[in-house]
C-alpha cells in the first residue's frame, strides 16, 4: 500500500467516528494530561516523574484510539518506503525550529518583550542534577531525555493534531488551528505561565507540528529532530 493509498485509509478510519466524539476524548485526554502533572513522587527525580505522567497521557491516548479502532502507525509511527525523505526533513525541521527560536530572540530583545524571567538555568540544576563538567550522568540521564522527546511528538503531534482536526471537521482551517492549538498547549504545560521558556517550547511545538502536516504526517523524522534539540540543550549544560 502506497502512502496516498495509506492516507486515504487513514481518512476512512477517523471518520467513523462523529465530531462530538472526538470532542469528548479531547476533553478527556487534556484533563487527564495536566491532572496527571499534580501527581509528584518527591522520592523520586523530576525524569522518573516526567516519564510517569507521559506514559499515563500515552495510556489515556492508547485507550481513546482503541475506542476509536485507529492505531499509532495510521497517525504517524509508520516504517517509510525510503529513508531519504525523512532524512531531509529531519534537517529542514530541527533547522527550521532553530532558526524560529533565534527569530523570537531577536524580536523578543529588540521589541523588548516583557515576559516572566527564564529560570532555565536553576531549573535544570534541580530536575536533571549538576551537569557541568559531569559526563558521566550525562550520559546516564540523556536516553530517558529522548524516550520523553519521542513521547513528546507522539502525543502532542500524532494525536493531538489529528483528534483537533476531527473535532472541527477535517478541514483546512481545522489543520491550522490544530497546529496552533497543540502548539500553545505544549509551551503552556512546560511552565504554567507566559515565560520566555513557554514562549520557546511553543515555537518548537509550531514548528514540529507544521513539520508534522508538511512531510507526510510521518511522526520519526519529528522525534529524530526533537532528540537533536534536546541533546543541544542538554549538551549545554555540561
Amino acid at each position: 500500500m502506497n502512502l496516498s493509498m495509506k492516507t486515504i485509509a487513514t481518512e476512512q478510519n477517523l471518520y467513523k467516528s462523529p465530531p462530538l466524539a472526538f470532542l469528548l476524548d479531547l476533553i478527556i485526554y487534556i484533563s487527564i494530561m495536566f491532572l496527571i502533572r499534580e501527581v509528584y513522587f518527591s522520592q523520586f527525580n523530576f525524569i522518573t516523574n516526567g516519564l510517569f505522567w507521559s506514559f499515563s497521557t500515552l495510556l489515556t491516548a492508547s485507550i481513546l484510539m482503541r475506542f476509536r479502532k485507529i492505531s499509532w502507525k495510521e497517525i504517524g509511527l509508520f516504517k517509510p518506503k525510503n529513508y531519504k525523505k525523512p532524512l531531509l526533513a529531519t534537517v529542514f525541521i530541527f533547522a527550521f525550529t532553530l532558526i524560529s527560536i533565534l527569530i523570537f530572540q531577536t524580536l523578543k530583545d529588540q521589541i523588548g518583550l516583557q515576559v516572566v524571567p527564564d529560570m532555565s538555568s536553576e531549573k535544570a540544576a534541580s530536575k536533571f542534577g549538576k551537569l557541568s563538567g559531569n559526563w558521566a550522568l550525562f550520559f546516564t540521564i540523556i536516553p530517558f531525555i529522548w524516550l520523553q522527546s519521542a513521547l513528546e511528538e507522539i502525543l502532542d503531534r500524532g494525536f493531538l493534531i489529528n483528534w483537533i482536526e476531527k473535532t472541527l471537521c477535517s478541514t483546512w482551517f481545522a489543520t491550522i488551528i490544530a497546529v496552533l492549538v497543540q502548539a500553545l498547549i505544549f509551551g503552556f504545560r512546560h511552565s504554567y505561565d507566559i515565560s520566555e521558556r513557554s514562549i520557546t517550547v511553543a515555537l518548537i511545538g509550531l514548528a514540529m507540528g507544521i513539520g508534522y502536516v508538511a512531510f507526510g504526517r510521518n511522526l520519526w523524522p519529528l522525534i529524530f529532530a526533537h532528540c537533536l534539540l534536546n541533546t543541544m540543550a542538554m549538551l549545554e549544560r555540561v
